[in-house]
């Protein structure tokens, strides 16, 4: 089977699985259910359970009709299709996780104690190190990557810069795991290793394009 085609029919399959485990669990859960806990694992926030169970099925059919779009409306689609079995696997991988996330709700909701936030964190850790993974190969384009006015001017400045995101994101990624084992440091590690690996490579873009045009 064509990869494009199983890649539709995974997406199409997990978005149709989100809305059945709704649909089953929403007359038995309460009016009012969990939506966020803090960093200690306790809840501080509650929605309408319509919107709550509901929300991850309607967040996944927008993300697939981006992944329909994007590929089709970016001026260098062309360089999209040189990456397209990163971006692809990074997508599944997404509504995989988008997935998790309804079901640890759902069981959460249900009444199965547990500390919901570390749960979160291996999860977190995959897709941040996928992402590393997805922009090391990623090629200049308007939707996907580091985009600053230098990188998508200049193919050796976004080819270096996604290098080094590639990296920091890696990195971040085995960061956030760690803080399963130290959980008292776990949401700074998250903010701190996000924050650095998105800034990090949007100042080097800038230096190393005006080095680069300097000389």
């Amino acid at each position: 089977m064509d990869r494009g085609k199983l890649t539709y029919i995974l997406l199409i399959g997990i978005i149709l699985i989100s809305i059945i485990l709704a649909i089953v669990a929403y007359p038995k859960l309460p009016a009012k259910i969990a939506s966020h806990w803090n960093q200690k694992g306790i809840v501080d926030d509650y929605m309408p359970k319509a919107v709550g169970v509901f929300l991850v099925p309607f967040i996944l059919i927008i993300l697939f009709l981006f992944y329909l779009v994007i590929p089709k409306v970016d001026p260098l689609k062309k360089n999209i299709i040189k990456f397209k079995l990163q971006f692809d696997n990074f997508i599944v991988l997404l509504f995989l996780f988008m997935l998790y996330i309804l079901v640890l709700l759902i069981l959460y909701n249900l009444g199965v104690i547990f500390n919901f936030s570390k749960f979160m964190i291996p999860a977190f850790a995959v897709i941040v190190y996928s992402a590393g993974i997805l922009i090391k190969k990623s090629k200049r384009n308007w939707f996907i990557g580091i985009k600053t006015p230098w990188t998508l001017h200049n193919d050796m400045v976004w080819n270096k810069t996604h290098r080094l995101a590639s990296i920091l994101f890696k990195v971040s990624g085995i960061i956030i795991f760690i803080g399963l084992f130290l959980y008292e440091y776990a949401y700074s590690f998250f903010f701190l290793t996000i924050i650095l690996a998105t800034i990090v490579p949007i100042i080097y873009s800038y230096v190393l394009y005006y080095k680069i045009e300097n000389k």
